[in-house]
């Protein structure tokens, strides 16, 4: 009798145990696809606040407080807005950006848009190896000895490496710059005036305001954005079925950038700004931290710079070499040997060289290396975006894929936006070296 009756009340409480075991695994088993899939749209994301990035954050934060926190909420969701449409491009068509442009526009276009990808991306590599200087400089150790064996680790990495294990590096990288988040709890700001600012735009019609507003544009989306998150798409594998998930890790990566420059500024409003304590290069804001949050905030930051420069000096000349190897169709992938992609890793090479040189002359203004890069970025950056609508707006190209009429309203709004802001800076900027305003 009592076996007669267990075996039906053991067998629920079997499946039971099953149905405890499953749930138990359903949230990993969910997050697997996407963890096969994470990485360019994360590490876009993070790499975004580079040297050159920091150093504009943490000037807007510097001069003006938390005043600009609104316009990196702005930027945040017009980054997303944009970098969707590169991943989707490079999901769908299984080609890079600088491929589909020279395909779709001719040469002669294709070569200007390198050109400008080229300066940017160049004083943008130079910006990172300045990054690198600055760290060093914090902790009391020579650039001479830090940037030139930074070039050579970064090299040997990529050219030794395959796309994913390369990738693993970079994004294992990507969590230092997390840090930021702590040091901005470590300055102790006031929680109340950055909720404001961050939902109630503050505006001052003056230059230094501008450039700061338009630097924090030119470096919160960039022109080498776009090229790396669609070429990086295509080298790892990643189509249509994938996409639905690239298109989380490209939102996630975003809003990835956006915190980190968030914190940035926060940090420097609560100390520097709330202490009236100037900053003439990113060295100083990071020695300026230690007697006003401590030691080991300004380490933090210090790590965080050097780690961030690290990331972009590997990030930026890729970009470079996967746009123009990929318009003229020369072999393009971390995945193949060195000598079945000479021009490739010659074009990453060279340019680690460019910014290790650079910035290892003496006297060499780090501030300026660092802090020019986000002004040409975007000043030069409407001309790529312009280029990327009229290409996810073709049908021939995107099929089923194409952007919708309120995607394409919203992309170019955006972009009407940033071409309005570039505009009102030149204006103002000539009209400041003629005497007719005031700075």
């Amino acid at each position: 009798m009592s076996n007669l009756f267990r075996r039906p009340l053991g067998a629920p409480l079997a499946g039971m145990k099953r149905l405890g075991l499953l749930r138990r695994w359903a949230l990993p088993l969910r997050l697997a696809p996407f963890l096969a899939v994470m990485g360019p749209g994360m590490l876009t994301g993070i790499v975004d606040d580079d040297p050159s990035g920091i150093t504009g954050y943490s000037l807007a934060g510097v001069h003006f407080g938390y005043d600009l926190l609104w316009a990196v909420v702005v930027a945040t969701v017009a980054l997303a807005i944009i970098a969707e449409i590169a991943a989707r491009m490079g999901a769908v068509t299984g080609k890079g950006l600088g491929e589909l442009i020279r395909e779709r526009f001719g040469v002669r276009i294709t070569a200007f848009a390198l050109l400008v990808l080229f300066i940017a991306n160049a004083a943008t590599t130079v910006s990172e190896f300045a990054g690198i200087a600055g760290a060093s400089e914090i902790f009391g150790v020579s650039p001479y000895i830090t940037v030139p064996l930074a070039a050579l680790l970064i090299f040997t990495v990529v050219v030794r490496g395959t796309y994913r294990r390369v990738e693993k590096v970079l994004l294992i990288g990507a969590l230092v710059s997390f840090s930021y988040v702590i040091t901005a709890f470590l300055a102790g700001p006031d929680w109340g005036d950055v909720a404001r600012s961050s939902v109630v735009p503050q505006f001052h019609l003056t230059l230094p305001y501008l450039t700061l507003l338009i630097g924090l544009i030119g470096t919160t989306i960039t022109p080498w954005q776009q090229f790396y998150l669609q070429s990086s798409v295509v080298d790892k594998g990643l189509g249509e079925r994938e996409y639905p998930m690239e298109r989380i890790d490209v939102y996630a990566g975003s809003a990835a950038a956006g915190i980190i420059a968030f914190f940035i500024i926060v940090t420097t409003a609560a100390t520097l700004h709330a202490n009236a304590q100037p900053a003439d290069t990113v060295t100083d804001v990071g020695k300026a931290l230690e007697p006003l949050a401590g030691d080991f905030a300004a380490k933090l930051f210090a790590i965080a710079l050097l780690n961030a420069g690290l990331l972009g000096a590997a990030v930026l000349p890729l970009t470079t070499a996967y746009a123009i190897c990929g318009a003229f169709g020369w072999e393009r992938s971390i995945n193949a040997p060195l000598r079945e992609a000479p021009v490739f890793f010659g074009l990453f090479g060279g340019l680690l060289l460019i910014g290790t040189v650079v910035v290892l002359i003496p006297g060499a203004p780090l501030l300026v290396l660092m802090f020019l890069p986000n002004v040409v970025g975007g000043i030069l950056l409407p001309v790529i975006l312009i280029l990327m609508l009229k290409l996810v707006t073709d049908r021939h190209i995107m099929g089923d894929w194409v952007s919708t009429a309120k995607g394409t309203l919203i992309a170019w709004l955006v972009t009407g936006a940033i071409i309005v802001v570039s505009v009102v800076y030149a204006v103002i900027a000539v009209l400041d070296a003629l005497g007719l305003v005031g700075g």
